[in-house]
């Protein structure tokens, strides 16, 4: 006998089986949407091994390029092509002076040379002329060239210096010529020692040579054992008391800021009672005191 079942406890199961169909569908979608199921470990070793691979890529591209650089090997710049220059960096204009030149039967025998009658850059020419190869007999002959110019120079010296007798051993009489018998001294220092000595209105002391500017202590040292200081020099001295501001700044040892300090101490005082009284002065340079009253008095 076939049991009858109402129509709507049918329909009851279904809606819950598609409701429950439903829920586990939503949850599988979140759970693929947010769950990371890729392995970080995997991640890592891949990104090492790829960063492994793409420095080796790097290296061999490397080194293929340099293998492509054209190799220099010694050479003899006369015979510079067009495509050797351009591989070497020289330009159009350089390489076609080369060329003018060598036309006329000319050949460039030194590096030197090579610049002057190309114009290349001092920067291209460092980095080129190591690999310039000149023939033995050129490099001979530019070595006996160099060796007679040296000879030629300490014999005209040697000579100079035997022939010449000096007019004097007082170093406040000498002249240009005297002082340039003294290796070491040419025409410029010579010049500056006459020149200083005149501001001094004459050396006073040896140590004043040392004063020349550009002239070093072992060059005057050999200066002071040729050439003393026979007769001082008779200096006008100059009154502190009555001089001008101008008068007293031409002394060689003050300076504006000195004189004006020594101005302000005259101003105070009214009168000074002797030149010592300047070592009174705040700051005064008491190492230079002994040269600075040289030319000073007070009356």
């Amino acid at each position: 006998m076939k049991i009858f079942k109402p129509h709507f406890w049918y329909n009851k199961r279904q809606r819950n089986g598609v409701f429950f169909l439903l829920v586990v569908i939503i949850i599988l979608q979140l759970i693929y949407v947010y769950v990371d199921f890729s392995s970080e470990v995997e991640k890592t070793i891949e990104t090492e091994e790829l960063l492994a691979f793409q420095h080796q890529i790097d290296s061999l591209k490397q080194v293929e390029l340099e293998s492509r650089k054209p190799k220099l090997y010694p050479f003899n710049p006369n015979y510079i092509t067009d495509f050797k220059g351009y591989q070497l960096g020289m330009n159009t204009e350089e390489i076609d002076r080369l060329h003018t030149y060598r036309k006329q039967n000319n050949f460039v025998n030194s590096v030197s040379e090579f610049q002057q009658i190309t114009k290349v850059s001092d920067s291209l020419l460092a980095i080129v002329s190591p690999y310039f190869k000149f023939p033995d007999w050129v490099i001979r002959r530019e070595n006996q060239k160099k060796n007679k110019t040296i000879k030629a120079s300490l014999s005209e010296k040697h000579i100079y210096n035997k022939v010449y007798k000096t007019s004097t051993n007082d170093i406040n009489k000498v002249t240009q010529q005297d002082l340039e018998t003294i290796s070491g001294v040419g025409e410029v220092l010579s010049s500056r020692i006459i020149k200083y000595r005149n501001k001094l209105q004459g050396y006073s002391f040896p140590s004043q040579l040392y004063e020349v500017w550009g002239l070093n202590k072992e060059t005057a040292n050999k200066v002071l054992a040729i050439f003393k200081i026979v007769d001082k020099p008779i200096i006008e001295k100059v009154n502190v008391n009555t001089a001008t501001f101008k008068e007293v700044l031409k002394n060689p040892y003050i300076d504006y800021e000195l004189c004006k300090k020594i101005f302000e101490y005259r101003d105070e005082v009214a009168e000074l009672q002797n030149i010592s009284e300047l070592r009174n002065i705040k700051d005064f340079p008491l190492d230079k005191y002994d040269r600075i009253v040289i030319y000073l008095e007070a009356k």
